[in-house]
């Protein structure tokens, strides 16, 4: 079937958008309130973007009711900071308790029972468990729609001494990290656990004699 996307209702296009671009990693966002309140969110509209400058790019829907700024996009509007942290299986039910609609000021970290660690660049901090986080600062901020995207610079990568094979090299073994990602509908995760490999072909022009 061929969808137009261009007349289809709002709810049918995050439909076939969420249901197709998969797996999508997660970026389980802390930001500060104005008070000083930890917010923590999981947001799947996520992905990197580029490394020089180093960036990581946000989808941050709005509120689907008032169609105003959520935390998340509030905080990083207000102070430019943040702190992406990716992830794994055992922080699962941590991160999905994340996701339920909090009232304004309670603090999803300590909904979460989640324990922090000091961020070295930024003032939000990071979630100590996560196998990677990014301390961010706001690149660019775009009002589109009913999202706004942020591009995020990172400034500094946290990552667990766990999951470094060779500091020198910076080989890193990330099938240990057991990264979780978004799939097709509501609910659903992906393990990547599951992977396989293929190595990057050279250039062959009899392919196309064939």
């Amino acid at each position: 079937m061929q969808f137009d996307m261009r007349t289809l209702p709002l709810q049918a296009r995050y439909k076939i958008i969420n249901s197709t671009v998969t797996p999508r990693p997660i970026a389980w966002v802390t930001t500060l309130s104005d008070n000083g309140a930890v917010n923590a969110a999981p947001y799947s509209f996520f992905n990197a973007v580029g490394d020089e400058p180093p960036l990581l790019v946000l989808g941050l829907l709005k509120d689907p009711i008032s169609g105003g700024l959520k935390d998340t996009a509030t905080n990083i509007m207000r102070s430019g900071e943040f702190v992406v942290n990716l992830v794994s299986e055992a922080d699962a039910e941590r991160m999905n308790q994340c996701s339920v609609n909090a009232p304004r000021g309670i603090s999803e970290c300590d909904y979460a029972g989640l324990d922090m660690a000091p961020s070295s660049a930024v003032a939000p901090p990071r979630i100590a468990s996560s196998p990677v986080s990014f301390e961010c600062v706001k690149h660019t901020a775009l009002d589109i729609g009913r999202q706004n995207v942020v591009l995020g610079e990172i400034l500094v990568a946290h990552i667990a001494d766990a999951y470094i094979s060779d500091p020198e090299k910076l080989y890193l073994d990330t099938p240990a990290m057991k990264l979780i990602g978004r799939t097709h509908g509501s609910g659903w995760y992906a393990r990547t656990s599951d992977q396989f490999k293929m190595e990057r072909p050279q250039y062959d022009p009899t392919r196309l004699k064939r």
